[in-house]
């Protein structure tokens, strides 16, 4: 069986550590240990730059474009399930798993009781928008700070003294999901491009600061490019050059005492194979809604239409896809060992994971730009969950 399609199935999981493990490896670091699970040299600072779309398997297929990134490959991790970015990062920040801070993927619905909320419209947590990546703002409706009330890992070390610095797109500054995953204010340097972001880094730690800091960064390029033209396609493998000089342009200028961690967000399989929730004869009968991407799919059913629409799935999607009922969902740990009642609320009814190179469209509902994209990730494969960790030390 080819890489790209080789499943980790939830009962190989414990077996990686994830993105939740890589804060407190840097909060370890500080304290001058080094954690067992992602081993971070002890450091005064640490810049963490996440490269969204860096999966491991990736990296290792085109090593050749990227030496500096394949030089530092320290460890593999497991970004978690969903592996998307909303909850990665989330994961990332807060260093817990998505079923305690509660963003259970691209997009939720966030409560299960009509009662308390009639519309229960769909929240789509990386953009902050009601129902659809294009839709009106949910500020209004959803909270970030109530979706995800966790404060995390992160605040507890700037109140220890560490200071946070962000280089990352100006737009992001304040928006619904770095509102809800980045939990310190922080510092803010806009930074857009490879160069912006070099430069944001350089200056913060030329700054003299006796105390620890940590630098967190972020690019989008790579993930974007696999959307659009596909893993490895000439387009991606050109941005992964670009990231390859980047984290070597910061390796030979990193400060003594200073350690740089690269990871990723999540890898990314190619589609080959659409299955249409839209227009595929009654798929929708007895369904309320469908969240998540195409890769997981949340679906929440009518009351009393649930065993019907698992059975309908099913033999819809074949070995396509596992659609599994919520309960069993919950008690095989997907969103992790600790799920809280509220975040349990949140889980569809059913819970439909692509298999292979499968996906689980909306040509009807999601806008065009998504249904057309030639890349993917959030399943369970070994291309879309691990990711590498990078290490380097000035």
């Amino acid at each position: 069986m080819s890489e790209v399609i080789d499943e980790l199935h939830p009962w190989s999981w414990s077996s990686y550590a994830t993105l939740a493990d890589v804060l407190p490896a840097i909060d370890a670091a500080f304290d001058g240990e080094q954690s067992a699970a992602v081993p971070i040299p002890a450091s005064k600072d640490v810049v963490l730059l996440l490269i969204d779309g860096l999966g491991d398997s990736l990296l290792a297929r085109h090593a050749d474009v990227a030496p500096t990134l394949t030089s530092l490959r320290s460890t593999i991790i497991r970004a978690g399930f969903p592996a998307t970015t909303a909850t990665s990062i989330t994961s990332l920040m807060s260093g817990t798993s998505c079923g305690t801070h509660g963003v259970i993927g691209y997009s939720f619905r966030t409560d299960r009781d009509a009662t308390r909320a009639p519309n229960r419209q769909l929240l789509n947590a990386l953009r902050w928008t009601l129902d659809r990546s294009d839709g009106r703002s949910a500020l209004d409706t959803y909270v970030p700070e109530e979706i995800q009330p966790l404060a995390g890992l992160l605040p507890e070390m700037a109140g220890r003294g560490v200071d946070v610095t962000y280089v990352m797109p100006g737009l992001y500054r304040g928006s619904g999901f770095s509102r809800a995953a980045f939990r310190v204010d922080g510092t803010y340097r806009p930074a857009q491009k490879p160069a912006e972001i070099l430069a944001g880094i350089t200056e913060t730690l030329a700054e003299p600061g006796s105390g620890h800091r940590l630098v967190y960064a972020y690019w989008p390029d790579l993930d974007a490019a696999g959307h659009l033209f596909g893993p490895g396609s000439p387009q991606w493998v050109k941005t992964l050059g670009v990231v390859d000089r980047l984290v070597a342009d910061l390796v030979s200028g990193l400060p003594h005492d200073t350690a740089l961690v690269v990871t990723g967000d999540h890898g990314m399989i190619e589609a080959d194979n659409r299955i249409d929730i839209d227009t595929t004869d009654e798929m929708l009968k007895g369904v309320e809604a469908v969240a998540g991407e195409m890769r997981v799919r949340h679906v929440y059913t009518r009351p009393g239409a649930r065993d019907a629409v698992q059975a309908f799935w099913t033999d819809v999607v074949g070995d396509h896809a596992h659609v599994v009922a919520r309960e069993q969902v919950l008690d095989e740990e997907w969103f992790g060992e600790e799920v809280t009642d509220v975040v349990a609320e949140r889980v569809g009814d059913l819970v439909a994971v692509a298999r292979g190179t499968t996906i689980l469209t909306r040509s009807l509902t999601d806008p065009q730009i998504e249904v057309n994209m030639a890349g993917h990730h959030g399943a369970w494969t070994a291309a879309e969950q691990l990711v590498p960790v990078l290490v380097a030390r000035g």
